[in-house]
């Protein structure tokens, strides 16, 4: 099964939307190997928005995404990456469509809810930015079989 890594951003922390978001990955199917909550700082955004840093927007990103802890979990799916990238949507929360993460919650670039990676590889390269090995853990949910076929899992 793949894994990737999901951000709640401040801007889902302030606005109390934690529980609603984690429900619809849950509800989705995918599986919460490691969770919790963390204060960035500039050390760890400017390695993680390193494509970014010399955007004049990045110093506003810096602000934002230290205005409150975030959660950052690490999921578990078939085709993980795809299905979170789909359920969280646009990154720009205008453009983002009704249904998905950022469609219903987000009217922002900056401010959009959610971070999620862009692919197996990022992926892999910033769940071991956040969380150390022993902090992902395997298991198999009892209701898995409800979520997928058998030759699926």
């Amino acid at each position: 099964m793949e894994q990737t890594l999901v951000i709640l951003k401040p801007s889902a922390i302030h606005r109390a939307l934690v529980g609603k978001i984690i429900d619809r990955f849950q509800k989705k199917g995918l599986v919460i190997t490691g969770m919790k909550m963390m204060q960035l700082d500039e050390k760890i955004l400017r390695e993680h928005y390193a494509h970014l840093v010399e955007k004049p927007f990045f110093p506003s990103l810096l602000e934002s995404m230290m205005a409150a802890p975030v959660i950052v979990m690490c999921l578990e799916g078939k085709d993980c990456v795809e299905v979170v990238r789909m359920m969280t949507g646009a990154t720009n929360g205008r453009k983002a469509l009704p249904g998905t993460i950022r469609g219903d919650y987000s009217m922002s670039g900056q401010e959009n809810i959610v971070h999620a990676s862009d692919s197996i590889e990022n992926g892999q390269i910033e769940l071991a930015r956040f969380f150390k090995p022993e902090e992902i853990f395997k298991y198999t949910p009892s209701d898995l079989r409800f979520f997928y076929a058998p030759d699926e899992i």
